[in-house]
């Protein structure tokens, strides 16, 4: 499983890309501007620059034409730009469009296994079930993930990755994994708690310790 960072932050997302285990992120303008910025375009073409794999950049108008012709905008900014577009029937007929242009997309706000199935015939490479707005509504959206997972691999002509969405803890992310989920995009907060182990501390101090009583130092 890959893992995405869910944020417009730029020095959160050098630092995940510095250790080697942030291959994509996932942001939106509200991410933008509570990063304090107001240039959506130049904060993802930014991003685009620092990450070595897909952005998923959201399009925020709605109806098919406006949608379309704003997804191609976003489209030419980078070239590992994935644009994001809602599950609904316009997001359905765009992602079908782009998929003729070469046109990546991660249909997003997915809460069922209907609308995963249906994104993946439209060609979206990528699906995102959002688990922790299920889990707020008091469904199990981890489950949601598995059942789409298991769905996709009983045809091999379906190519989309499920991409687990709205991760709130690190155990969504073993969730995830257990899942079958491609990636796993997450707050930078949970990609610090993933690497954080107490027993892991206790043991650094310990052997230092014990090399400062070997040492003399």
């Amino acid at each position: 499983m890959r893992i995405f960072l869910d944020t417009a932050n730029i020095e959160h997302i050098e630092h995940g890309v510095s250790l080697g285990v942030v291959s994509g992120v996932t942001t939106n303008p509200t991410l933008v501007s509570m990063e304090g910025h107001k240039d959506y375009r130049a904060m993802v073409k930014k991003i685009c620059s620092i990450v070595p794999g897909p952005v998923s950049a959201e399009v925020v108008v709605e109806g098919a034409p406006a949608m379309l012709e704003q997804a191609r905008e976003i489209a030419a900014w980078a070239t590992n730009v994935v644009i994001k577009i809602p599950a609904t029937a316009e997001g359905l007929e765009v992602t079908s469009a782009l998929k003729k242009e070469n046109i990546k997309v991660n249909m997003t706000l997915c809460f069922s296994v209907n609308q995963a199935l249906l994104a993946a015939l439209a060609g979206a490479s990528y699906i995102s079930p959002f688990v922790g707005r299920l889990d707020d509504a008091g469904h199990d959206g981890m489950a949601l993930v598995k059942d789409i997972v298991d769905v996709f691999k009983n045809y091999q002509d379906l190519t989309t990755e499920v991409l687990a969405a709205s991760i709130r803890h690190p155990l969504h992310c073993i969730a995830a994994a257990r899942a079958g989920a491609h990636i796993a995009t997450v707050p930078y907060k949970v990609l610090l708690q993933m690497i954080k182990h107490p027993l892991t501390d206790i043991g650094i101090e310990r052997f230092l310790a014990d090399w400062k009583s070997v040492s003399g130092k």
